[in-house]
Protein backbone atom coordinates (compact mmCIF):
# COMPACT_ATOMS: atom_id res chain seq x y z
CA UNK A 1 0.00 0.00 0.00
CA UNK A 2 1.58 3.35 -1.02
CA UNK A 3 2.29 5.80 1.74
CA UNK A 4 0.04 8.87 1.85
CA UNK A 5 1.60 11.94 0.23
CA UNK A 6 3.30 14.50 2.46
CA UNK A 7 1.07 17.35 3.58
CA UNK A 8 0.43 19.80 0.74
CA UNK A 9 0.07 23.45 1.68
CA UNK A 10 -2.96 25.42 0.51
CA UNK A 11 -2.24 28.06 -2.11
CA UNK A 12 -2.17 30.95 0.37
CA UNK A 13 0.44 29.26 2.54
CA UNK A 14 2.46 28.29 -0.52
CA UNK A 15 2.62 31.98 -1.48
CA UNK A 16 4.19 32.75 1.90
CA UNK A 17 6.77 30.00 1.35
CA UNK A 18 7.60 31.22 -2.16
CA UNK A 19 8.09 34.77 -0.93
CA UNK A 20 10.38 33.66 1.88
CA UNK A 21 12.40 31.68 -0.65
CA UNK A 22 12.56 34.68 -2.99
CA UNK A 23 13.75 36.98 -0.19
CA UNK A 24 16.52 34.51 0.65
CA UNK A 25 17.54 34.23 -3.00
CA UNK A 26 17.76 38.01 -3.34
CA UNK A 27 19.87 38.30 -0.20
CA UNK A 28 22.17 35.28 -0.50
CA UNK A 29 22.43 34.52 -4.23
CA UNK A 30 21.87 37.57 -6.40
CA UNK A 31 24.77 39.77 -5.21
CA UNK A 32 27.37 37.05 -5.76
CA UNK A 33 25.91 36.00 -9.10
CA UNK A 34 25.84 39.55 -10.48
CA UNK A 35 29.49 40.04 -9.46
CA UNK A 36 30.47 36.64 -10.86
CA UNK A 37 28.93 37.68 -14.20
CA UNK A 38 30.50 41.13 -14.16
CA UNK A 39 27.27 43.15 -14.12
CA UNK A 40 26.52 46.01 -11.77
CA UNK A 41 23.03 46.52 -13.23
CA UNK A 42 20.45 44.06 -14.54
CA UNK A 43 17.35 45.33 -16.34
CA UNK A 44 14.42 42.98 -17.02
CA UNK A 45 11.66 44.36 -19.25
CA UNK A 46 8.59 42.50 -20.46
CA UNK A 47 4.94 42.92 -21.35
CA UNK A 48 1.80 41.06 -20.37
CA UNK A 49 1.47 37.82 -22.38
CA UNK A 50 5.08 38.12 -23.51
CA UNK A 51 6.82 37.44 -20.21
CA UNK A 52 10.56 36.95 -19.99
CA UNK A 53 11.39 33.34 -18.92
CA UNK A 54 13.21 34.79 -15.90
CA UNK A 55 10.49 37.25 -14.87
CA UNK A 56 8.27 34.98 -12.78
CA UNK A 57 11.30 33.82 -10.77
CA UNK A 58 12.02 37.43 -9.78
CA UNK A 59 8.61 38.63 -8.58
CA UNK A 60 6.62 37.64 -5.50
CA UNK A 61 3.43 35.64 -5.19
CA UNK A 62 0.67 36.15 -6.16
CA UNK A 63 2.00 37.70 -9.37
CA UNK A 64 0.82 35.76 -12.42
CA UNK A 65 2.13 37.95 -15.25
CA UNK A 66 3.64 41.24 -16.25
CA UNK A 67 1.22 44.17 -16.19
CA UNK A 68 1.27 46.42 -19.25
CA UNK A 69 5.05 46.94 -19.54
CA UNK A 70 6.83 45.87 -16.35
CA UNK A 71 10.42 47.01 -15.81
CA UNK A 72 12.67 45.65 -13.08
CA UNK A 73 16.05 47.19 -12.24
CA UNK A 74 18.68 45.50 -10.05
CA UNK A 75 21.68 47.64 -9.11
CA UNK A 76 24.75 46.54 -7.20
CA UNK A 77 25.86 49.39 -4.96
CA UNK A 78 28.98 47.50 -3.94
CA UNK A 79 30.22 44.97 -1.41
CA UNK A 80 28.33 45.01 1.87
CA UNK A 81 25.37 46.98 0.57
CA UNK A 82 23.37 44.34 -1.29
CA UNK A 83 21.35 44.79 -4.45
CA UNK A 84 18.95 47.70 -4.87
CA UNK A 85 15.67 46.49 -6.39
CA UNK A 86 13.45 48.92 -8.28
CA UNK A 87 10.43 48.73 -10.51
CA UNK A 88 9.63 51.34 -13.12
CA UNK A 89 6.06 50.23 -13.73
CA UNK A 90 2.47 51.39 -13.49
CA UNK A 91 1.73 48.69 -10.91
CA UNK A 92 3.80 48.08 -7.79
CA UNK A 93 5.31 44.79 -6.62
CA UNK A 94 4.97 45.17 -2.88
CA UNK A 95 7.88 45.24 -0.47
CA UNK A 96 10.24 43.40 -2.82
CA UNK A 97 10.73 46.37 -5.16
CA UNK A 98 10.82 50.10 -4.52
CA UNK A 99 8.71 52.03 -6.99
CA UNK A 100 10.76 54.45 -9.05
CA UNK A 101 7.71 55.69 -10.99
CA UNK A 102 4.89 56.05 -8.44
CA UNK A 103 3.19 58.84 -10.38
CA UNK A 104 2.70 56.72 -13.50
CA UNK A 105 1.99 58.28 -16.87
CA UNK A 106 2.35 57.55 -20.56
CA UNK A 107 4.47 54.86 -22.18
CA UNK A 108 6.91 57.52 -23.32
CA UNK A 109 7.20 58.82 -19.77
CA UNK A 110 7.90 55.30 -18.50
CA UNK A 111 10.86 54.83 -20.86
CA UNK A 112 12.14 58.29 -19.99
CA UNK A 113 11.94 57.51 -16.28
CA UNK A 114 13.79 54.20 -16.78
CA UNK A 115 16.59 56.08 -18.55
CA UNK A 116 16.75 58.56 -15.64
CA UNK A 117 16.93 55.76 -13.07
CA UNK A 118 19.80 54.18 -14.96
CA UNK A 119 21.65 57.46 -15.51
CA UNK A 120 21.34 58.41 -11.84
CA UNK A 121 23.16 55.21 -10.87
CA UNK A 122 25.78 55.41 -13.63
CA UNK A 123 26.40 51.64 -14.01
CA UNK A 124 29.45 50.36 -15.83
CA UNK A 125 27.74 47.35 -17.43
CA UNK A 126 23.99 47.08 -17.95
CA UNK A 127 22.85 43.51 -18.46
CA UNK A 128 19.73 42.88 -20.55
CA UNK A 129 18.19 39.56 -21.51
CA UNK A 130 19.26 39.06 -25.11
CA UNK A 131 20.91 35.85 -26.30
CA UNK A 132 21.37 34.03 -29.57
CA UNK A 133 21.85 30.63 -27.92
CA UNK A 134 19.82 30.48 -24.71
CA UNK A 135 16.03 30.85 -24.63
CA UNK A 136 16.35 31.54 -20.89
CA UNK A 137 18.51 34.58 -21.63
CA UNK A 138 16.54 35.95 -24.57
CA UNK A 139 13.40 37.36 -22.97
CA UNK A 140 13.79 40.99 -24.09
CA UNK A 141 11.71 41.55 -27.22
CA UNK A 142 13.21 43.33 -30.21
CA UNK A 143 10.86 46.28 -29.87
CA UNK A 144 11.64 46.72 -26.17
CA UNK A 145 15.35 46.50 -26.92
CA UNK A 146 15.01 49.22 -29.55
CA UNK A 147 13.06 51.44 -27.16
CA UNK A 148 15.62 50.91 -24.40
CA UNK A 149 18.56 51.86 -26.63
CA UNK A 150 16.73 54.95 -27.88
CA UNK A 151 15.82 56.03 -24.33
CA UNK A 152 19.37 55.59 -23.01
CA UNK A 153 21.03 57.58 -25.76
CA UNK A 154 24.39 56.98 -27.40
CA UNK A 155 26.64 57.10 -24.30
CA UNK A 156 24.71 54.88 -21.88
CA UNK A 157 23.61 52.46 -24.58
CA UNK A 158 27.27 51.58 -25.16
CA UNK A 159 27.24 49.96 -21.70
CA UNK A 160 24.41 47.56 -22.54
CA UNK A 161 25.47 43.92 -22.79
CA UNK A 162 23.94 40.47 -22.73
CA UNK A 163 22.91 39.12 -19.32
CA UNK A 164 22.63 35.54 -20.59
CA UNK A 165 25.20 34.18 -18.11
CA UNK A 166 23.40 35.82 -15.19
CA UNK A 167 20.04 34.46 -16.39
CA UNK A 168 21.42 30.91 -16.44
CA UNK A 169 23.24 31.19 -13.13
CA UNK A 170 20.18 32.75 -11.40
CA UNK A 171 17.85 30.08 -12.74
CA UNK A 172 20.10 27.07 -12.12
CA UNK A 173 21.28 27.88 -8.58
CA UNK A 174 19.22 26.68 -5.63
CA UNK A 175 19.28 28.32 -2.21
CA UNK A 176 19.65 26.35 1.01
CA UNK A 177 15.97 26.75 1.86
CA UNK A 178 14.92 25.57 -1.61
CA UNK A 179 17.07 22.47 -1.25
CA UNK A 180 15.46 21.73 2.11
CA UNK A 181 12.00 22.03 0.54
CA UNK A 182 12.72 20.12 -2.67
CA UNK A 183 12.25 16.56 -1.31
CA UNK A 184 8.62 17.40 -0.51
CA UNK A 185 7.30 17.73 -4.10
CA UNK A 186 9.52 14.89 -5.30
CA UNK A 187 8.04 12.57 -2.68
CA UNK A 188 4.53 13.69 -3.67
CA UNK A 189 5.23 12.88 -7.32
CA UNK A 190 6.83 9.53 -6.55
CA UNK A 191 4.00 8.63 -4.18
CA UNK A 192 1.43 9.27 -6.90
CA UNK A 193 3.48 7.25 -9.35
CA UNK A 194 3.67 4.31 -6.92
CA UNK A 195 -0.09 4.44 -6.48
CA UNK A 196 -0.59 4.51 -10.26
CA UNK A 197 1.47 1.33 -10.58
CA UNK A 198 -0.68 -0.62 -8.12
CA UNK A 199 -3.92 -2.57 -8.07
CA UNK A 200 -5.66 0.55 -6.79
CA UNK A 201 -5.42 1.93 -10.33
CA UNK A 202 -4.59 -0.98 -12.63
CA UNK A 203 -6.80 -3.99 -13.33
CA UNK A 204 -4.92 -6.28 -15.71
CA UNK A 205 -6.82 -6.89 -18.91
CA UNK A 206 -9.01 -3.81 -18.37
CA UNK A 207 -6.95 -0.70 -17.62
CA UNK A 208 -5.20 1.03 -20.54
CA UNK A 209 -1.98 2.98 -20.59
CA UNK A 210 -4.04 6.11 -21.29
CA UNK A 211 -6.15 5.38 -18.20
CA UNK A 212 -2.99 5.45 -16.08
CA UNK A 213 -1.69 8.64 -17.69
CA UNK A 214 -4.96 10.50 -17.15
CA UNK A 215 -5.30 9.12 -13.63
CA UNK A 216 -1.93 10.71 -12.82
CA UNK A 217 -2.96 14.02 -14.40
CA UNK A 218 -6.21 14.01 -12.41
CA UNK A 219 -4.40 13.01 -9.21
CA UNK A 220 -2.08 15.99 -9.45
CA UNK A 221 -5.00 18.29 -10.21
CA UNK A 222 -6.95 16.97 -7.20
CA UNK A 223 -3.92 17.70 -5.03
CA UNK A 224 -3.74 21.26 -6.40
CA UNK A 225 -0.44 20.61 -8.16
CA UNK A 226 0.05 21.69 -11.79
CA UNK A 227 1.59 19.09 -14.10
CA UNK A 228 4.14 20.76 -16.37
CA UNK A 229 3.63 18.13 -19.06
CA UNK A 230 1.07 15.44 -19.79
CA UNK A 231 2.00 12.22 -17.93
CA UNK A 232 2.32 9.16 -20.07
CA UNK A 233 2.46 5.40 -19.61
CA UNK A 234 3.67 2.65 -21.92
CA UNK A 235 4.35 -1.08 -21.82
CA UNK A 236 6.93 -3.57 -23.00
CA UNK A 237 5.71 -7.10 -23.58
CA UNK A 238 7.31 -10.47 -24.25
CA UNK A 239 7.06 -11.27 -27.93
CA UNK A 240 6.91 -7.61 -28.92
CA UNK A 241 10.48 -6.33 -29.33
CA UNK A 242 11.20 -2.59 -29.03
CA UNK A 243 10.72 -1.97 -32.77
CA UNK A 244 6.98 -2.40 -32.17
CA UNK A 245 6.37 1.28 -31.41
CA UNK A 246 2.63 0.90 -30.93
CA UNK A 247 3.24 -1.32 -27.91
CA UNK A 248 6.49 0.09 -26.61
CA UNK A 249 6.06 3.82 -26.97
CA UNK A 250 2.30 3.95 -26.64
CA UNK A 251 1.38 5.66 -29.91
CA UNK A 252 -1.99 3.92 -29.42
CA UNK A 253 -3.36 3.13 -25.95
CA UNK A 254 -2.53 -0.43 -24.94
CA UNK A 255 -4.59 -2.56 -22.58
CA UNK A 256 -2.26 -3.51 -19.74
CA UNK A 257 -1.84 -7.29 -19.54
CA UNK A 258 -0.27 -9.66 -17.06
CA UNK A 259 3.44 -10.01 -17.73
CA UNK A 260 3.79 -6.41 -18.97
CA UNK A 261 6.72 -4.19 -18.02
CA UNK A 262 5.36 -0.71 -17.29
CA UNK A 263 6.96 2.71 -17.62
CA UNK A 264 5.68 6.18 -16.85
CA UNK A 265 6.99 9.75 -16.83
CA UNK A 266 5.53 12.49 -14.60
CA UNK A 267 6.38 16.03 -13.58
CA UNK A 268 4.69 18.54 -11.29
CA UNK A 269 5.25 22.03 -9.91
CA UNK A 270 5.16 23.03 -6.24
CA UNK A 271 6.30 26.36 -4.79
CA UNK A 272 8.01 27.15 -8.12
CA UNK A 273 10.10 23.95 -8.02
CA UNK A 274 9.69 21.33 -10.75
CA UNK A 275 9.97 17.56 -10.49
CA UNK A 276 10.60 15.00 -13.25
CA UNK A 277 10.42 11.26 -12.57
CA UNK A 278 10.36 8.07 -14.62
CA UNK A 279 9.88 4.70 -12.95
CA UNK A 280 9.15 1.10 -13.95
CA UNK A 281 6.61 -1.49 -12.87
CA UNK A 282 5.71 -5.10 -13.53
CA UNK A 283 2.30 -6.80 -13.79
CA UNK A 284 2.59 -10.28 -12.33
CA UNK A 285 1.11 -13.36 -13.96
CA UNK A 286 -1.46 -15.17 -11.81
CA UNK A 287 1.13 -17.74 -10.74
CA UNK A 288 3.86 -15.16 -9.94
CA UNK A 289 4.68 -13.37 -6.72
CA UNK A 290 7.60 -11.36 -8.15
CA UNK A 291 9.06 -10.27 -11.48
CA UNK A 292 11.29 -12.64 -13.48
CA UNK A 293 14.90 -12.60 -12.34
CA UNK A 294 15.97 -11.12 -15.68
CA UNK A 295 13.83 -8.02 -15.12
CA UNK A 296 15.13 -7.70 -11.56
CA UNK A 297 18.68 -7.79 -12.92
CA UNK A 298 17.79 -5.26 -15.61
CA UNK A 299 16.62 -2.88 -12.88
CA UNK A 300 19.92 -3.37 -11.04
CA UNK A 301 21.75 -2.54 -14.26
CA UNK A 302 19.76 0.69 -14.48
CA UNK A 303 20.81 1.61 -10.95
CA UNK A 304 24.46 0.82 -11.73
CA UNK A 305 24.23 3.12 -14.74
CA UNK A 306 22.81 5.89 -12.54
CA UNK A 307 25.76 5.45 -10.16
CA UNK A 308 28.21 5.74 -13.05
CA UNK A 309 26.57 8.94 -14.24
CA UNK A 310 26.50 10.50 -10.77
CA UNK A 311 30.18 9.62 -10.18
CA UNK A 312 31.09 11.75 -13.20
CA UNK A 313 29.52 14.92 -11.81
CA UNK A 314 32.59 17.05 -11.07
CA UNK A 315 32.56 20.80 -10.49
CA UNK A 316 33.83 22.61 -13.58
CA UNK A 317 33.18 19.78 -16.00
CA UNK A 318 30.96 20.59 -18.94
CA UNK A 319 27.83 18.68 -19.74
CA UNK A 320 29.58 17.26 -22.80
CA UNK A 321 32.50 16.07 -20.68
CA UNK A 322 30.15 14.36 -18.22
CA UNK A 323 28.38 12.70 -21.16
CA UNK A 324 31.60 11.40 -22.71
CA UNK A 325 33.02 10.12 -19.40
CA UNK A 326 29.76 8.37 -18.52
CA UNK A 327 29.38 6.72 -21.91
CA UNK A 328 32.97 5.47 -21.77
CA UNK A 329 32.57 4.07 -18.25
CA UNK A 330 29.23 2.43 -19.08
CA UNK A 331 30.71 0.80 -22.19
CA UNK A 332 33.66 -0.49 -20.15
CA UNK A 333 31.18 -2.02 -17.70
CA UNK A 334 29.31 -3.70 -20.55
CA UNK A 335 26.20 -1.54 -20.11
CA UNK A 336 24.23 -0.51 -23.21
CA UNK A 337 22.95 2.92 -22.14
CA UNK A 338 21.57 6.18 -23.45
CA UNK A 339 22.01 9.40 -21.50
CA UNK A 340 19.76 12.45 -21.71
CA UNK A 341 19.92 14.24 -18.37
CA UNK A 342 18.91 17.85 -17.98
CA UNK A 343 18.88 20.58 -15.35
CA UNK A 344 15.81 20.91 -13.15
CA UNK A 345 14.51 23.66 -10.91
CA UNK A 346 12.68 26.85 -11.81
CA UNK A 347 11.65 25.07 -15.03
CA UNK A 348 11.24 21.42 -15.92
CA UNK A 349 13.74 21.40 -18.78
CA UNK A 350 15.73 24.02 -16.99
CA UNK A 351 18.77 26.26 -17.38
CA UNK A 352 22.23 24.75 -17.10
CA UNK A 353 24.39 22.09 -18.77
CA UNK A 354 22.78 19.65 -21.20
CA UNK A 355 24.15 16.15 -20.55
CA UNK A 356 23.24 14.22 -23.70
CA UNK A 357 19.99 14.15 -25.64
CA UNK A 358 17.86 11.15 -26.58
CA UNK A 359 18.54 11.82 -30.27
CA UNK A 360 22.16 12.93 -29.84
CA UNK A 361 24.67 10.94 -27.79
CA UNK A 362 27.50 13.22 -28.88
CA UNK A 363 28.40 16.79 -27.90
CA UNK A 364 25.67 19.43 -27.78
CA UNK A 365 27.09 22.85 -28.75
CA UNK A 366 26.73 25.73 -26.28
CA UNK A 367 24.28 24.18 -23.80
CA UNK A 368 26.47 21.09 -23.50
CA UNK A 369 29.52 23.32 -23.02
CA UNK A 370 28.07 24.96 -19.90
CA UNK A 371 30.04 23.92 -16.80
CA UNK A 372 28.70 22.19 -13.71
CA UNK A 373 28.25 24.34 -10.59
CA UNK A 374 27.44 23.38 -7.03
CA UNK A 375 23.91 23.63 -5.62
CA UNK A 376 22.30 22.83 -8.94
CA UNK A 377 19.67 20.17 -9.59
CA UNK A 378 19.19 17.65 -12.39
CA UNK A 379 16.88 15.00 -13.71
CA UNK A 380 19.20 11.99 -13.66
CA UNK A 381 17.65 10.60 -16.81
CA UNK A 382 18.46 7.88 -19.28
CA UNK A 383 17.93 4.24 -20.14
CA UNK A 384 19.68 0.91 -20.33
CA UNK A 385 18.85 -1.90 -22.74
CA UNK A 386 19.19 -5.41 -21.32
CA UNK A 387 18.35 -8.90 -22.67
CA UNK A 388 15.90 -10.85 -20.50
CA UNK A 389 16.46 -14.62 -20.46
CA UNK A 390 12.85 -15.35 -19.48
CA UNK A 391 11.70 -13.41 -22.56
CA UNK A 392 13.91 -15.47 -24.93
CA UNK A 393 16.62 -12.81 -24.52
CA UNK A 394 14.34 -10.11 -25.89
CA UNK A 395 15.91 -6.78 -25.08
CA UNK A 396 14.00 -4.42 -22.80
CA UNK A 397 14.60 -0.80 -21.87
CA UNK A 398 14.78 0.25 -18.25
CA UNK A 399 14.01 3.96 -18.45
CA UNK A 400 14.76 5.79 -15.21
CA UNK A 401 14.63 9.41 -14.14
CA UNK A 402 15.16 10.64 -10.60
CA UNK A 403 15.78 14.12 -9.27
CA UNK A 404 19.24 14.88 -7.93
CA UNK A 405 21.09 17.73 -6.24
CA UNK A 406 24.79 18.26 -6.94
CA UNK A 407 26.26 19.69 -3.72
CA UNK A 408 29.67 20.37 -5.23
CA UNK A 409 31.09 16.95 -4.42
CA UNK A 410 28.37 14.37 -5.00
CA UNK A 411 24.86 13.87 -6.32
CA UNK A 412 22.17 13.39 -3.68
CA UNK A 413 18.87 11.88 -4.83
CA UNK A 414 16.44 14.50 -3.60
CA UNK A 415 13.48 12.24 -2.84
CA UNK A 416 15.16 8.86 -3.04
CA UNK A 417 15.27 6.66 -6.13
CA UNK A 418 13.64 3.51 -7.42
CA UNK A 419 15.65 0.35 -6.83
CA UNK A 420 12.87 -2.24 -7.21
CA UNK A 421 10.10 -2.59 -9.77
CA UNK A 422 6.63 -1.54 -8.68
CA UNK A 423 4.39 -4.59 -8.57
CA UNK A 424 0.82 -4.99 -9.84
CA UNK A 425 -0.73 -8.33 -8.90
Amino acid sequence: MPLPPPAILPWRDRADVVNRLLAERFETLLPGLMRECGLDMWVVINREYAEDPVYLTLVPEPVFSARRTTMLVFFDRGEGTGIERLTVSRYGLGEFFSSAWPEGGSCEAQWQRLAEVIAERDPSRIGVNVSRDWAFGDGLSQSAHEQLIAALGPELSQRVTSAEDLCIRWLETRSRAELELYPHPVQIARGALAEAFSNRVITPGVTTTDDVAWWLRQRFSDLGLPAWFQPYCNVQRAGHPPADDAVIIGIDPAVIQRGDLLHTDVGLTYCRLHTDNQEMGYVCHADEDAPPAGLVEAMRTGNRWQDILCSNFVTGRTGNEILAATRAAAAAAGIDAQLYSHPLGAHGHAAGPTIGMWDNQGPTPVQGDWVLHRDTCYAIEGSVTVPVPEWDNQRVQIKLEQDGWFDGKRVVFIGGRQTQLHIVR
